[in-house]
């Protein structure tokens, strides 16, 4: 079970979100402010800190320095900022994800998943896909060995996938999921590219992919 901590000095946010993650298999402790959300750190076993970027005691970017720098845990911010300074204030900190409020909480747990994947924290470092292993620790994928040299974007879209594998992924969904990643504008056509790449990639034959499967007029799902 993936400890996280939730450091946020809102306390109905606290309580909903604590049985919300709860429910989905994680276990969680909370902190409000810096001070205590350090202490409670160094009781160890954490494998991730969402982080709100107002908090009581301290802020969220100075509790991001210092867990970076003492615990080297990925951290995710929650914030009602959705400027663009707090978000590269964030990313240049060290922060592994941003996500404005409000949120869905099914897209938190997968960027939650997302970003355990990729810093190779929480369970299951390598993914096999049929003839396809994804090494999460590494950020790598291989087709029967041979290093796929996957873009960011791609390789993003593909965790995306295996972090909901057996669940419809409607377009719209999978936008949201990639955009902060991107660093670049991405919209309805250039997902349609991207997983046209990620195919010719990962498929023994794209044209009757087994791997990442069209639901026609609702979107796409990988089968668990």
């Amino acid at each position: 079970m993936d400890k996280i901590l939730l450091v946020e000095d809102d306390r109905t946010i606290v309580s909903n979100l604590t049985e919300y993650l709860k429910g989905q298999g994680f276990d969680v402790k909370s902190a409000s402010g810096q001070t205590e959300a350090l202490n409670v750190l160094r009781e160890g076993g954490f494998e991730l800190v969402l982080m709100d970027v107002s908090l009581e005691e301290g802020n969220g970017f100075s509790a991001c320095s210092a867990v970076k720098s003492e615990f080297g845990l990925p951290v995710i911010f929650l914030t009602a900022s959705g400027d663009e300074y707090s978000t590269v204030t964030g990313f240049d900190l060290g922060a592994d994800d941003y996500i404005p409020k409000p949120f869905r909480p099914r897209e938190l747990v997968s960027r939650i998943k997302n970003v355990l994947r990729l810093t190779g924290k929480g369970g299951g470092a390598v993914v096999r896909l049929g003839n396809v292993t994804v090494d999460t620790v590494k950020g790598a994928a291989y087709r029967n060995g041979n290093d796929l040299f996957l873009s960011a974007l791609e390789y993003r879209l593909l965790l995306v996938f295996i972090n909901n594998r057996g669940q419809l992924l409607t377009r719209e969904r999978l936008l949201d999921a990639i955009w902060d990643a991107a660093g670049e504008f991405v919209n309805d056509n250039t997902l349609t590219v991207y997983i046209k790449r990620l195919r010719d990639k990962l498929e023994d034959d794209p044209q009757k992919p087994e791997i990442i499967k069209t639901v026609r007029g609702l979107g796409y799902i990988m089968e668990r």
